[in-house]
């Protein structure tokens, strides 16, 4: 095929006509600085133009494919669309490497159009959502993903692109939506830091920003979580850009030109620390299952990723007419195929992935009612609510230790929300009766499970019996210290069902004096 590489001289652009030139295909390279696009052609073999995509678009003519690797895509001002408009106006199918949410949605838009004049057009032929998408797919079937977990993890020796700068330290400390649970929240970019496992026994560390996989997956593949991370190698790097979205969240520092070329200037002196490996994680929690794909690219192969999609694309002999975001815009076999001539490495795995309570229960947990279980699948987070009475104990002693643990105030009736989110660790519940908020966190343990409260954690030996689940306390420690008997409260604690609802009644003894601490009983269902 004849493809115009728009950006073709960029970190990303030049990968891809490398590739298209190694494919075999007529490759003209194209940007506005015709030095550059000269001299890498020359070395490539190829044609090359000077174009700026926002006057020179009659240069499209005479081409079948146009691939815009320029970007930054969040900032194309108030006509977005102009380049693949044109595109379709030429009889030219359009295609992009854009990570930017919204660009990449809103390019569906001018499907009508593009089926009118027989184009493809599609954006987000990248990493993500293309590549992404099609690892998602192969891990789940024809199922349906209860959670979906995707990180991208590059070397530091990796060469980076003023245009991927920019689109990371505009999100850095922003708001932005996150479907987890059944539900949009919100989060921050640059937040909430993970660890992921790549092939080799390499770990790397990824934190959220906002790519399209975010917005396009819950809907597409009607998953209750979809998580996105991506990381830095250096620590240094890494820490530096939180203290930037810490001051950007408090500010709103804009990010503009100098800012930009100031932080090139600090990424490329640190370029020759670390290493050139880089990842690429996707995992799906389905059917009880976790399964991941995985991809380690090595000898400073991993910029190559993100133009794998549009390679295996530009292999098939018919492309697509339509236009829309790349979801599943290729399988992931294809992509493997467009991987072989690279120094990557893929892996696919599985591994049963109980939630807690199950986990820890074994076949006792089956004999729960329904009700009682339902609030013990969560897999990546879940909402409750329901109402609650709640009585406290009267002695100094019980009013002293029901404020430091931030018990609730005694009431005939009062609003509850309970949220449970999944952790590498267990789970974490945060209870919220009214305006009072407290907060414990759950691990599976030797012969049973343990919750702790700040420095308090205690080792629960969980029951069934006759239909409810009950959480007596069997030891204790403040940090590392273990706490004798005496000081240990008694927890006499079950869930079951009544009326079809999920019912609860705790009532805690405080430690020593064997008082009332607190009792609060009530009802959840979810939310």
């Amino acid at each position: 095929m004849k493809v115009l590489v728009l950006g073709g001289y960029g970190v990303f652009g030049e990968r891809l006509a490398r590739l298209l030139v190694r494919d075999g295909h007529t490759v003209t390279i194209a940007g506005r600085d015709g030095g550059k696009a000269r001299k890498l052609a020359e070395e490539l073999g190829c044609a090359w133009v000077a174009m700026d995509r926002r006057r020179d678009l009659h240069l499209l003519q005479g081409q079948e494919v146009v691939v815009d690797a320029a970007g930054p895509f969040h900032a194309y001002g108030d006509d977005p669309y102009r380049l693949p408009r044109a595109a379709m106006a030429a009889g030219v199918h359009y295609l992009d490497l854009a990570d930017n949410a919204g660009f990449c949605a809103g390019i569906a838009n001018l499907d009508a159009a593009a089926k009118a004049a027989g184009c493809c057009v599609i954006s987000g032929l990248s990493s993500v959502p293309a590549l992404s998408s099609a690892a998602v797919r192969a891990l789940v079937g024809t199922g349906r993903p209860e959670v979906i977990d995707i990180a991208i993890l590059p070397g530091n020796r990796s060469p980076r692109g003023l245009s991927v700068m920019d689109s990371i330290l505009s999100q850095a400390g922003q708001p932005f939506r996150v479907w987890r649970g059944g539900r949009w929240t919100e989060a921050r970019g640059w937040s909430g830091p993970r660890e992921y496992a790549l092939p080799g026994g390499l770990v790397r560390q990824g934190w959220r920003i906002a790519v399209p996989d975010v917005s396009l997956f819950p809907a597409h593949f009607g998953a209750q979580s979809v998580e996105f991370r991506a990381g830095l190698e250096l620590a240094v790097m890494r820490y530096g850009l939180l203290a930037f979205a810490v001051l950007r969240r408090w500010t709103g520092l804009p990010v503009n030109r100098p800012m930009l070329r100031a932080f090139k200037r600090a990424a490329d002196l640190l370029a020759p620390f670390g290493t050139g490996r880089g990842g690429m994680s996707v995992m799906v929690i389905v059917a009880g299952e976790r399964r991941w794909w995985r991809l380690l690219a090595d000898d400073g192969d991993g910029p190559f990723v993100p133009a794998i999609a549009t390679r295996a694309l530009l292999r098939r002999k018919v492309l697509p007419v339509g236009a829309g975001p790349a979801l599943e815009a290729i399988t992931l076999e294809e992509a493997e195929a467009a991987l072989s001539d690279l120094a990557v490495h893929t892996e696919r795995g599985h591994e049963p992935a109980p939630p807690l309570f199950p986990a820890v229960l074994g076949p006792a947990f089956d004999r729960l009612p329904a009700e009682v279980r339902a609030t013990h699948l969560t897999m990546d987070i879940s909402h409750w609510r329901g109402e609650a009475s709640v009585l406290r104990g009267s002695g100094w002693w019980s009013r002293l230790l029901g404020r430091l643990f931030g018990f609730p105030a005694a009431a005939d009736s009062v609003p509850v929300e309970v949220t449970k989110s999944v952790t590498p660790q267990g789970e974490v519940w945060q209870r919220r009766f009214g305006n009072r908020c407290f907060r414990s966190r759950l691990a599976a343990a030797s012969g049973g499970m343990t919750e702790g409260f700040g420095p308090l954690t205690f080792r629960l030996g969980l029951q069934v019996q006759d239909g409810a689940l009950h959480f007596p306390v069997l030891s204790g420690r403040l940090g590392p210290l273990p706490l004798p008997r005496w000081l240990l409260p008694v927890s006499i604690t079950r869930e079951y069902a009544e009326g079809g609802k999920f019912c609860f009644d705790v009532r805690i003894l405080a430690p020593v004096t064997r008082d009332l601490l607190v009792q609060y009983r009530g009802w959840l269902v979810a939310a």
